[in-house]
């Protein structure tokens, strides 16, 4: 007769730290979906992005972004620091590499927020690599949100919401859809932590190399 001990013995086994990657178009809720999550205590490494666009009111520097000038993210850039980076309407982003690199040598999974064009250029770095897109209920749904956010003048929110249809016509190259629902954020957080909880227990892990 096998003990259960001999059994939790033969399959115990560590499991590999993770990327997870969400993205999803402007508006979507992916700000607000990073910080429930870590409002809820989720224990990830969550990635703070460097931009080069003016801190909103409430924003916190080295919390919600690296808020930097054009020659401070030349110079990361010059330097090689930064994992992926791109030009978002008109302002530069781009993920610090030494963070991620830290964080998964430590064994944490790591979660970073990005746009989608940067999470097309985490693809072809990342191969295993989780990608999680976030999309809003409809699109009407997601253009009424750019319009209620009230951030930008009325030329500069055409361009979003022009752009925001694109991007939702590339959910196809992402490995999980989440829909955030409007006040159900804590749902949304929910259905994430199930896929990468799921991503644990599969029988071939992915290993994530930078």
């Amino acid at each position: 007769m096998i003990e259960l001990e001999e059994v939790d013995d033969e399959y115990d086994r560590e499991t590999r730290p993770l990327l997870i990657v969400l993205s999803g178009p402007s508006g979507v809720g992916k700000d607000a979906t990073l910080q429930m999550m870590q409002e809820m205590g989720c224990p990830f490494h969550f990635v703070v992005t460097a931009t080069t666009r003016p801190r909103r009111e409430g924003e916190v520097h080295g919390k919600d972004y690296f808020f930097l000038s054009f020659s401070e993210f030349a110079d990361m850039l010059e330097k090689g620091e930064l994992l992926e980076h791109a030009i978002v309407y008109g302002d530069y982003k781009g993920i610090p590499k030494q963070q991620v690199r830290e964080a998964l040598a430590s064994g944490k999974d790591v979660v970073m927020r990005i746009d989608v064009q940067g999470a097309a250029t985490i693809r072809r770095i990342v191969h295993d690599a989780i990608f999680i897109f976030i999309a809003a209920e409809t699109e009407d749904a997601l253009v009424m949100r750019l319009r209620e956010r009230k951030t930008e003048a009325a030329d500069q929110l055409k361009i979003r919401i022009a752009t925001a249809r694109e991007e939702m016509k590339r959910i196809d190259e992402f490995d999980y859809v989440v829909v955030n629902h409007a006040e159900h954020l804590e749902q949304t957080v929910q259905q994430i932590m199930c896929i990468i909880q799921a991503e644990k227990c599969k029988v071939h892990q992915r290993q994530v190399r930078l």
